[in-house]
C-alpha cells in the first residue's frame, strides 16, 4: 500500500507520528454503497408541481472525495430535493469512494455496469450525477447506461427554468443554460467542413468541395448567436435596474439584502419584516426574480429590504455568470442580513456555501448579520453548536414570529448613519425639509416655535447643505 503524502501543520490530520495513509477497507472502496431512506415517498411527491403528467424516474449517483462520510450522504440529500423540485420520484441513491472521479466515466467503468443493473432492476429512466461531467463523461455513461444521464448543474438549470417568471430571470436562465449546452453539442468530432469563398464556394477549385457547414457548425452559431442577444437584453435590463440604485444612492436611502442558502426561508422573512406579500413554497429556488420594499426604522428613517436568490452547494458558474445583475444587490447593499435554516442537517456548510458566491461576486467585503432561522424546527443541540460558532447571529422563526422583532432592532441598529449633525430652524412652509429629515436622516430634537421649527438632526451632507441656509 502506498503511504498518503500530508501536511504536518494540517490540525486536521493524525498526529504524523507512525501515521501511514487512510488505511481504508478495500472492499468498502471499491463498492457502490445505498445511501437508506433517500427514496422517495408518494406521499410527499403530491407537493410538487412541475411535470404532473409523468414523474421521472431517477437513480442518483455520486463519488465520494472526501473523509467524512456524512458530506456525501448530505450533498445526496440535497440532490434528491432538487430532483423532486423538477419533478422526480428518486428510486434509489449510490455513492462509491474514489480519490477522484473517474475522467472518462465519472464513477469507474466497471461500477458503470453496475449502475445499469440497478437502473434495469428499479425501471429507472433517468441517472443523476452529483457534479458536473465533462461532454465525454455524459456521453461514454448515456451509451453504456442506456437511458438518460444529467448532472448536477443541467438539474439546477432545469429547475431555473421552471420558476423563472420575468422576461429578465427567464434571459439570464436561458444564457447560463445556452453557454451549458454549448459545450456539449454532439457531432462528428473534428471532421467538419471548412468554409470557403470566391469561386471555390461554387464547387470550384480543390478544397471547396463538400457538404458545407455541418449540423453541429450550424448549431453552435445559432447558439453564439443568441447568447450575444441575450447579453444584449440584460445589458438594456441592466440599466434599468442601474438607475432604480442610482435613486436610491442619490436620496441617500439604506439598503439591506437578505441573501442566504435555497429555502432558508428568505422570502417568509421579507413578508414578516415588510408585508411583501412574496411567494413562500417548500421548494428550491421558489424566488428566482429580486424583490424590493421599503421599511422604516422606529425613528422613521427609510431603508430598503431585498429578497435575493437563494444559493446551493456547487452552483453553476454559468448561473452565477447569468444572474450577476442580479446578484450585485447584494454588492450594493449596505448590510446582508444572511438567512441559515437552522433545522438543516449541516447549516455550517451552508453558511460556508454561501459566503463563498458572496465572495465570488465581490460581496465577501458587505458587513454582515446572520440570522439563524426556522428554530421552532431545529434540535436543540445543533442550535447550541450555532450559538457557540456565531456567538453575534440571531435566532428567529420566521414561521412562528419569535425573535423577530429583535431581527428587525438589530437590523435598524447597524444600518448606516448619516454624518452631520445640523441645529436649523426651519419655517412652517418648508415642510418637505423636515419629511426628509424623517426619512433620510436621523431627529435627535424636534421643538415647534413661533418663527418655525428648531430641530437637532444627524443627515448626510447633501441634505445639510439644504438646511444650511436656516440656522437656528
Amino acid at each position: 500500500m502506498t503511504a498518503q503524502t500530508h501536511d504536518d501543520t494540517d490540525p486536521n490530520l493524525p498526529d504524523p507520528e507512525g501515521y501511514d495513509g487512510d488505511q481504508t477497507d478495500l472492499a468498502a472502496r471499491l463498492s457502490l454503497r445505498r445511501v437508506d431512506g433517500l427514496r422517495t415517498e408518494l406521499t410527499d411527491i403530491t407537493e410538487v408541481e412541475y411535470r404532473q403528467l409523468r414523474l421521472e424516474r431517477v437513480v442518483l449517483v455520486s463519488v465520494w472525495t472526501s473523509r467524512d462520510e456524512a458530506d456525501v450522504v448530505n450533498s445526496l440529500s440535497e440532490l434528491r430535493q432538487l430532483a423532486e423540485t423538477a419533478g422526480s420520484e428518486v428510486l434509489d441513491a449510490l455513492f462509491q469512494r474514489r480519490e477522484r472521479p473517474d475522467p472518462a466515466t465519472y464513477i469507474g467503468r466497471g461500477k458503470v455496469d453496475e449502475v445499469r443493473e440497478v437502473v434495469n432492476a428499479t425501471g429507472a429512466d433517468t441517472v443523476i450525477c452529483d457534479g458536473e461531467l465533462s461532454p465525454a463523461q455524459l456521453r461514454n455513461l448515456e451509451d453504456r447506461i442506456k437511458v438518460k444521464v444529467v448532472d448536477r448543474t443541467a438539474l439546477i438549470l432545469d429547475i431555473f427554468a421552471s420558476h423563472a417568471k420575468s422576461s429578465e430571470g427567464k434571459a439570464q436562465v436561458e444564457l447560463a443554460q445556452l453557454q451549458y449546452l454549448r459545450q456539449r453539442l454532439r457531432g462528428w468530432g473534428g471532421n467538419l467542413s471548412r468554409q470557403t469563398g470566391g469561386r471555390a464556394a461554387g464547387g470550384v477549385g480543390i478544397g471547396g468541395r463538400g457538404p458545407g457547414e455541418t449540423k453541429i457548425e450550424t448549431d453552435r452559431r445559432r447558439i453564439r448567436t443568441r447568447i450575444a442577444r441575450l447579453r444584449e437584453q440584460l445589458r438594456d435590463l441592466e440599466g434599468t435596474r442601474q438607475i432604480k440604485r442610482q435613486e436610491r444612492r442619490r436620496h441617500q436611502v439604506p439598503s439591506v439584502a437578505i441573501v442566504g442558502y435555497t429555502n432558508a426561508g428568505k422570502s417568509s422573512v421579507l413578508n414578516r419584516l415588510t408585508g411583501a406579500g412574496v411567494l413562500v413554497e417548500n421548494a428550491l429556488f421558489a424566488t428566482l426574480d429580486p424583490t424590493t420594499r421599503r421599511s422604516q426604522t422606529a425613528d422613521g428613517r427609510t431603508y430598503t429590504l431585498t429578497d435575493t436568490v437563494g444559493f446551493v452547494r456547487h452552483l453553476p458558474h454559468d448561473l452565477v455568470e447569468a444572474f450577476r445583475s442580479t446578484l450585485e444587490e447584494s454588492v450594493e447593499a449596505d448590510l446582508l442580513l444572511h438567512v441559515v435554516d437552522g433545522s438543516d442537517a449541516d447549516p455550517f456548510g451552508q453558511v460556508s456555501a454561501v459566503r463563498e458566491v458572496l465572495a465570488d461576486i465581490g460581496a465577501g467585503d458587505v458587513p454582515e448579520q446572520l440570522l439563524i432561522n426556522k428554530v421552532d424546527l431545529a434540535d436543540p443541540g445543533m442550535l447550541q453548536s450555532l450559538r457557540t460558532r456565531f456567538p453575534d447571529a440571531v435566532f428567529a422563526s420566521a414561521r412562528t414570529g419569535e425573535g423577530l422583532d429583535e431581527v428587525r432592532a438589530l437590523v435598524e441598529r447597524r444600518l448606516p448613519t448619516p454624518g452631520t449633525e445640523v441645529t436649523v430652524l426651519v419655517p412652517y412652509s418648508r415642510g418637505d425639509l423636515i419629511d426628509r429629515i424623517h426619512r433620510e436622516g436621523e431627529l435627535v430634537t424636534m421643538e415647534h416655535t413661533g418663527e418655525g421649527t428648531r430641530v437637532v438632526a444627524r443627515v448626510h451632507a447633501d441634505l445639510a447643505g439644504e438646511l444650511g441656509g436656516f440656522p437656528a
